[in-house]
């Protein structure tokens, strides 16, 4: 199967979110994983988006700069952007919770590769 037909497998959670995020979503979402956890604690960009693609995971971040690499390369690895500023983990657990539908959505369409929250 190519990188591109495979559904994706987890959530990969980028160091700029709270670790203890992957532990609060793992009854809603399919292995929830924090780059600490992938031994990815301070990789670059393209180091966790080369992981995510091999792996089948789907980034969340804060980080613009994963937006960009969604722009230039394209799926896969798909990328969750949470747009909500300066937040607390809760807010972010909250939202991952309330738009768990679109986010399903999202993760079921072959040719999404880019989803911004706020």
């Amino acid at each position: 199967m190519s990188p591109l037909a495979e559904q994706p497998k987890g959530l990969l959670f980028d160091e700029n979110l709270a670790a203890r995020i992957a532990g609060a979503i793992a009854d809603l979402y399919p292995a929830p994983c924090h780059v600490s956890d992938a031994g990815l604690l301070g990789a670059s960009d393209h180091r966790i988006w080369q992981h995510a693609r091999e792996n089948a995971d789907v980034i969340v971040t804060k980080d613009e700069d994963f937006h960009r690499l969604s722009i230039l390369y394209g799926p896969p690895p798909k990328v969750v952007w949470i747009r909500l500023g300066n937040c607390s983990t809760e807010e972010v657990i909250g939202l991952l919770r309330q738009r768990r539908g679109d986010i399903e959505a999202f993760l079921e369409h072959d040719e999404a590769g880019f989803l911004a929250l706020a």
